[in-house]
Formats: structure tokens, C-alpha cells, sequence
């Protein structure tokens, strides 16, 4: 009966750590994923670290300039 018991406890902590690891892992890749994301829109000096230039002829729907080039391009820059 012991080592029935003992087994049991040892099965149930494996399984344990496996669902604390499965959620962490989770929780990694769901970091990971917001992280890469553009922001909405830009500052002047976002645009230009990359790589791009403001231009304030071509205004987005929402009456802002865009970023030109670069890999913010086309995207609204506040």
C-alpha cells in the first residue's frame, strides 16, 4: 500500500509540472507574439530609427502623416 501511495504522489507531481510548464510556455509564446507587433501609430523618431522619413504630404484616413520607407512604412505617425 505504500508504495502505491508513494507512486501516486509521484505521478501527480509530474503531472503538475507538466501543466506549470505547458502554461509558461503559453504564456512565452503569447509574450512573444504582442512584442513583434507595430505600434498604432508612430512617433517622428520611431519613424526615422527605421529607416523611413515623415511625410507630412500624405496624410492617413485619420488626417496624420505617414512614415515612408523604412519598416514602419505606411504607417501614421503622431
Amino acid at each position: 500500500m505504500r508504495i502505491r501511495r508513494v507512486l501516486a504522489a509521484v505521478i501527480a507531481t509530474a503531472a503538475l509540472a507538466g501543466v506549470g510548464l505547458a502554461g509558461a510556455a503559453t504564456a512565452t509564446a503569447t509574450t512573444a507574439t504582442a512584442t513583434t507587433a507595430a505600434p498604432a501609430s508612430l512617433t517622428p523618431g520611431e519613424c526615422i530609427d527605421g529607416g523611413g522619413t515623415v511625410d507630412r504630404a500624405n496624410l492617413s484616413s485619420a488626417h496624420l502623416p505617414t512614415c515612408k520607407g523604412g519598416k514602419f512604412n505606411g504607417q501614421e505617425v503622431d
